[in-house]
């Protein structure tokens, strides 16, 4: 087993992570009934994607002598209506100017592992996704 997720009332759960012991707690958004204090589970979903592309990239940046230290995301998750569900996922790549130099050969190496990182290949193809680069565009 992955984690254990226990609803704990008034729209919000606690997730534990079994191997770590590590957890966090989901909140309803406010548009939906809950009270916004902490990530939804479709925030946890937008924000699992920026998670495992930075990862993957981390992973292969070692491997070319490259650290992605101070690299930033900012994520935007568009819902959609009738059935409610996540129907775009932005994300916004900040990268430090320390990376801003590296090579185009670099640069293509490490997007294309981010685009084909676990999450991004388990996303349904429905969901709109948009990465900007910013520096790297």
């Amino acid at each position: 087993m992955t984690s254990v997720v226990v609803y704990v009332g008034g729209l919000r759960t606690t997730c534990t992570h079994l191997q770590s012991h590590s957890s966090i707690e989901t909140d309803a958004p406010t548009d939906n009934h809950g009270k916004g204090e902490r990530f939804s589970p479709t925030d946890l979903m937008a924000t699992s994607l920026a998670t495992c592309m930075l990862t993957v990239m981390g992973i292969k940046a070692r491997t070319m002598d490259i650290e992605l230290d101070g690299t930033k995301t900012e994520v935007e998750k568009i819902m959609k209506a009738e059935p409610r569900r996540v129907g775009g996922i932005n994300i916004m790549f900040h990268i430090p100017e320390s990376l801003q130099q590296i090579g185009d050969k670099e640069k293509t190496i490490l997007k294309n592992t981010a685009h084909t990182c676990p999450v991004a290949q388990s996303i349904h193809p429905d969901i709109e996704v948009n990465v900007n680069w910013g520096a790297w565009s």
